[in-house]
């Protein structure tokens, strides 16, 4: 039986009443994510358990963070688990808060094409059907503020869709981390960053950087160490 908890250096996040339990694309996510500037708004969307929304709280303490989610048991488990901050019941495509966001993260669904899975929360969690790429960016398009940000982790492989997607809604990439699980291996995940704007400057740049997970022990490697060392124990 897995434990219900997952117990991090400031905080435990309860995890057993939610379809996706605490996992190292949640924790890249919370450690990673950045607004331009603090004091500010963040909601993270498909909030699960809260744990992105409670990294992000414990790095930025005069933030107003919020979560958002489609599970009920999910949202309830979640308000536990932040103790301070706001999570709602709701789609992305719903939410009107009638403020706009600074920075908006999100661990959003990623399998598309794929078998669905029987467990009816699993596959909500899982699956691009509840909340698809394109449905991602325009809603995240419209709730942020000018030149405000965007944080995602997905597989590697949907980097160049999202980047196409995101131009559309005037979202332009200004940072890319490629995650590898080791070194000389495919990279699995991929971090990306981007930023509001009403057009994009002919010099705009664009940070990329790489982080490899396991060292050639099987550990966490210094880098991912470093990332994570004010979060795990």
């Amino acid at each position: 039986m897995s434990t219900p908890y997952f117990r991090f250096k400031q905080f435990t996040i309860y995890h057993d009443r939610c379809a996706m339990k605490v996992g190292t694309d949640g924790v890249l996510l919370g450690c990673w994510a950045k607004p331009s500037h603090v004091p500010c708004t963040i909601l993270d969307v498909g909030t699960g358990s809260g744990l992105i929304a409670r990294m992000l709280m414990q790095r930025f303490p005069e933030a107003k963070v919020e979560g958002i989610d489609i599970d009920e048991a999910a949202v309830e488990q979640a308000k536990e688990n932040m103790r301070a901050g706001s999570i709602y019941l709701s789609r992305l495509q719903e939410w009107n808060p009638g403020y706009e966001y600074d920075l908006i993260v999100s661990n959003p669904p990623y399998f598309q094409n794929s078998l669905k899975n029987p467990d009816k929360g699993r596959e909500m969690a899982r699956h691009t059907d509840s909340l698809s790429y394109e449905e991602l960016l325009s809603h995240s398009a419209r709730l942020l503020t000018m030149h405000g940000q965007l944080a995602i982790i997905l597989p590697a492989d949907a980097e160049q869709e999202i980047c196409t997607l995101a131009a559309q809604h005037s979202l332009y990439l200004t940072h890319v981390t490629r995650v590898y699980s080791k070194e000389n291996k495919p990279a699995r995940r991929v971090l990306l960053q981007f930023e509001k704007s009403d057009y994009r400057a002919i010099d705009i740049s664009v940070v990329e950087d790489t982080l490899v997970l396991e060292d050639d022990k099987g550990g966490r490697s210094r880098p991912y160490q470093e990332l994570a060392k004010d979060f795990y124990l």
